[in-house]
């Protein structure tokens, strides 16, 4: 799942940066989501397969409190960047005659940096945005840890933090026809280069 989570992300950030005509700012905005996805699993995936290999569940006090930090600050930013991907499509769709105008390349990179900002900000006082936005999640642990059945604790787990962006490239992009014509032409190019000699 995580091969597939990080292989996901990275050709929707392929596919973007090699094709001219996905230079716009959903697909900006998709691939800036993608980047994101693959640091929020890679903060937390290499040290639970760990666990699950070595058959270990211990983390030091100064790995937990970094773990945690990262996780939040790149939900917080995943959170951030799905706010703009919706005010993009709003703008897309209420004022398509002006859409090009309002969503300029300076205004998605800036939206950008803010959202990294924010995210990189908020990672100090955590406490609203979490109670806010993942209070759902917090529930499903809490009540794990009540039964303490560990199942269903690592089943949790592995939903929250693996599955939803495992399936982001699925959901935003991957039936997007725009971003699948991208891939072709980039393995259609690889492929020519490999066999021209």
């Amino acid at each position: 799942m995580y091969l597939i989570t990080v292989l996901g992300n990275l050709l929707i950030i392929l596919a973007v940066s090699s094709d001219s005509h996905l230079h716009t700012p959903m697909y900006f905005f998709l691939s800036n989501l993608s980047l994101v996805d693959i640091c929020f699993t890679s903060t937390i995936v290499p040290k639970m397969l760990l666990n699950i290999q070595t058959q270990s569940k211990v983390i030091t006090y100064a790995g937990c409190i970094t773990q945690t930090c990262f996780s939040l600050h790149f939900a917080v930013l995943d959170d951030i960047l799905l706010t703009v991907m919706a005010y993009d499509r709003f703008v897309a769709i209420c004022h398509p005659l002006h859409y090009m105008v309002i969503m300029n390349p300076k205004l998605c990179g800036l939206l950008v940096l803010v959202s990294w900002i924010i995210s990189a900000l908020n990672s100090v006082t955590m406490f609203d945005v979490v109670s806010l936005f993942y209070g759902t999640s917090l529930g499903v642990y809490l009540s794990s840890a009540v039964t303490h059945n560990s199942q269903s604790s690592a089943i949790a787990s592995v939903l929250y933090n693996v599955v939803t962006s495992m399936l982001n490239p699925f959901i935003y992009s991957l039936r997007n026809k725009d971003i699948k014509r991208a891939l072709k032409r980039s393995f259609v190019v690889a492929g020519t280069k490999g066999t021209i000699t």
